[in-house]
């Protein structure tokens, strides 16, 4: 889901590689284990899981995406879940490592909190307290992302400044818009990418002062006025989980935009539209699909 999201953006492919699991990690360590590679010694979560954790990221970061056949300049990494989880404690412990490994110029971490709103005040403690956990890892952000509903106040900004230990321009509103595809230029109106390029020394490989938004910014805007709708059925085993086909809606969404229409997507349950039993959904569920301009079916499993 994620991995789509990030090439539908990017306009990259990516492999599944590029997706690290902690299973695919202890597998890969486990099988040099056996093959040897550790010359029989104790294998433990540090150095060799850590180490393997780093070694992947560098060579995946090598691997082209597009059709220039050249690395990317930069590689984002994402660690998902909140800090504190065990599941993702040995990645931290990895990437506290990896800072040491490539050196500063080549390393830029960002974190990403929620600011709530409570009785009319944007409050700053969950990122104190996100900030701290992460800094008791030896990890500490220089951009923090704040997502909250309506744009961060100076104040908020200042307070999270002080608390963290961060520039006050490196607190960045991510606050809510129209649609998704405004975001980028939310970013930019930040100055992002002079912060980014700044930390990572990219003033030489890429336009700071004037990127080419353009095209981006006239498909933004025009997603808020496409008025025209489109019928889509989507039929599914999943359909109380909508989750399970968030990739495959968010493709859809983008062929819509690319049509320039307005999608109005209809869920179907696949077996209401076999089953007889309850004429009344059998019913329903063929309207929905008789009245749709498409159809889309996704793959799944089992007999249904």
């Amino acid at each position: 889901m994620d991995l789509g999201n990030y090439e539908r953006f990017l306009g990259i492919e990516l492999s599944s590689d590029h997706n690290i699991t902690t299973g695919k990690i202890y597998r890969e360590v486990i099988a040099r284990e056996r093959r040897g590679d550790y010359l029989g010694k104790t294998v433990q979560v540090v150095p060799h899981i850590t180490n393997e954790i780093q070694d992947w990221i560098e060579r995946v970061a090598q691997v082209p995406v597009d059709n220039s056949g050249e690395p990317a300049d930069v590689c984002l990494i994402e660690v998902g879940g909140t800090v504190g989880d065990i599941e993702s404690s040995v990645f931290f412990e990895a990437l506290r490592q990896f800072q040491f490994r490539v050196g500063n110029d080549n390393f830029l971490l960002m974190f990403v909190s929620l600011v709530p709103i409570l009785s009319d005040e944007q409050k700053t403690k969950p990122t104190q307290h996100g900030v701290r956990d992460l800094r008791s890892l030896g990890l500490s952000p220089k951009v923090i992302f704040c997502r909250c509903p309506l744009p961060i106040e100076q104040a908020c900004k200042d307070k999270i400044s002080a608390f963290c230990h961060v520039s006050p321009d490196n607190v960045i509103s991510v606050h809510d818009v129209n649609n998704v595809y405004h975001v980028p230029l939310l970013l930019i109106e930040q100055n992002l990418h002079r912060i980014i390029a700044t930390e990572l020394k990219l003033g030489d490989r890429i336009n700071i002062e004037n990127p080419d938004m353009k095209s981006w910014t006239e498909m933004a805007h025009a997603v808020d006025n496409f008025s025209v709708p489109v019928k889509i059925a989507l039929i599914g085993k999943y359909c109380g989980l909508q989750d399970a086909y968030l990739s495959v809606i968010k493709s859809l969404k983008h062929a819509t935009i690319a049509c320039e229409r307005q999608l109005d997507l209809i869920w179907v349950e696949a077996s209401q539209l076999e089953d007889k039993g309850n004429a009344e959904e059998y019913k329903a569920a063929w309207d929905k699909m008789e009245s749709a301009d498409g159809v889309v079916v996704p793959g799944g499993f089992g007999t249904r």
